[in-house]
């Protein structure tokens, strides 16, 4: 009740968050429309959901974390994918398609209904541009992921023969 007014004296006196400002796990589940638990739960679930925890284990949340959030719930409460569906596809990358395809089906669907009249506003156009970015920068992590775990198996035969070549 105390966030509740909160927001309200903030909203009355303009004193509004900035569009990368860190948000708070409340603020999160009222944006996605999810209980404060579900979110919890989807960090044990998806390990690439971190935001970042304060004193006290209180979270604040990127707005990377939040767009990955709600492309998750798009593809578990939308979409009818399992949570092992949904995990398989962010360890494949697939994820990252699964969103362009789904941005192209909206733009498409939208384009011949929508008029001058009833255009969405700059700001919303913006956060459609920014919802690509997490995904193909954790695209980019899996590669990056895999080759440094060939460079590790490396480093370990190499350290191998030393070792053997010490002994001798």
């Amino acid at each position: 009740m105390a966030d509740e007014q909160e927001r309200a004296d903030q909203q009355a006196s303009g004193k509004t968050k900035a569009g990368a400002a860190f948000r708070t796990i409340g603020e999160v589940a009222d944006q996605l429309d999810l209980p404060q638990h579900v979110l919890r739960f989807w960090e044990k679930k998806f390990h690439q959901i971190r935001p970042v925890k304060r004193n006290g284990g209180r979270r604040y949340y990127r707005t990377e974390d939040i767009a990955l959030l709600g492309e998750i719930r798009v593809l578990l409460h939308d979409q009818g994918y399992t949570i092992r569906g949904v995990q398989k596809l962010l360890r494949e990358g697939g994820l990252a398609k699964a969103v362009r395809a789904r941005a192209q089906q909206e733009k498409t669907a939208a384009a011949p209904t929508q008029d001058a009249g009833k255009r969405k506003p700059a700001k919303a156009a913006g956060q459609d541009r920014q919802i690509g970015m997490p995904f193909d920068l954790l695209n980019d992590m899996g590669s990056l992921r895999h080759a440094l775990k060939s460079c590790l198996k490396d480093l370990e035969s190499i350290h191998a023969d030393i070792v053997a070549r010490q002994n001798r």
